[in-house]
């Protein structure tokens, strides 16, 4: 956890907590996002979700904005990588691809629920990152554009894959061709965020305490609803509830269940043991 990230920094939300908030670092350029995100952010993710303190993480960004999309130098640096063979330089490129897109599923791949906290813009690849999180939030003065139209880039992180289960299919192709900018109370209309805060303070202290309460709750049962959420979005109902009675087969029968049952019948706080 001591280490240092050159996109990234980590920070508890105090000595006790559970929460863990993970911050976009690149104040100076809007956190616009360079390749070196792509390698520290799973890496990032994984620490945390190995870490049985963490039991959520909250994603925000530093300075004015969320995200500001893409770093333009390292967008520039990928168009300008054809020399050699043809074949060589593409087969590359569908590799680099394919390491950017598994390290924005690796929001999903953790199993502590990831929570971003959105203020400033969210544009481009902020789009990518936000439609992988469990739970989205932002300020009314929020904005947010699926901006890769207006690049020349058919948007290939995730977005064009995940928000259409977010806010429809005729919508997500709305915004995705138009590239228009929309508002906070725009993105709650349409289901991208949970609720609008009036100001970055308040959508601190509602996030951190949404964060603090889920992370309350038995570990296993958390890990367990988001797996299961996230397995179900992609089979059938008949598949996602053969696969939650597996989870459970192998889960339910634990100190958690246990603990919980005491605690409701004491009328007590329960307790639960770290993940």
């Amino acid at each position: 956890m001591e280490e240092k990230y050159e996109t990234l920094k980590i920070q508890q939300e105090s000595p006790n907590s559970g929460v863990f908030n993970l911050i976009i670092n690149r104040p100076s350029v809007s956190n616009a996002l360079g390749l070196n995100f792509f390698s520290e952010f799973p890496k990032v993710l994984n620490a945390l979700d190995q870490n049985p303190i963490v039991a959520v993480i909250v994603l925000s960004g530093s300075g004015n904005h969320f995200c500001g999309g893409i770093d333009l130098k390292s967008l520039a640096a990928i168009a300008d990588d054809n020399s050699g063979d043809q074949g060589r330089t593409r087969e590359r490129l569908r590799r680099n691809i394919k390491l950017m897109q598994d390290a924005i599923t690796a929001i999903e791949r953790c199993r502590k629920p990831v929570i971003a906290a959105i203020h400033g813009a969210c544009l481009g690849l902020g789009i990518n990152i936000v439609t992988a999180c469990d739970i989205r939030y932002c300020t009314k003065d929020a904005f947010f554009s699926v901006k890769e139209v207006d690049l020349a880039i058919t948007a290939d992180l995730g977005t064009l894959q995940r928000l259409p289960g977010i806010v429809g299919f005729g919508k997500a192709m709305e915004l995705s061709l138009t590239g228009r900018r929309f508002s906070g109370d725009e993105a709650k209309e349409l289901g991208l965020v949970s609720r609008v805060f009036g100001s970055r303070e308040e959508l601190k202290e509602g996030v951190r305490t949404i964060a603090e309460g889920i992370g309350g709750k038995p570990p296993l049962a958390v890990v367990g609803t988001k797996a299961v959420l996230i397995r179900s979005r992609d089979v059938n109902v008949e598949q996602g509830l053969d696969y939650v009675a597996t989870w459970n087969s192998s889960m339910l029968l634990s100190e958690d269940l246990t603990e919980a049952i005491s605690a409701q019948k004491q009328k007590r706080k329960p307790t639960f043991a770290k993940l």
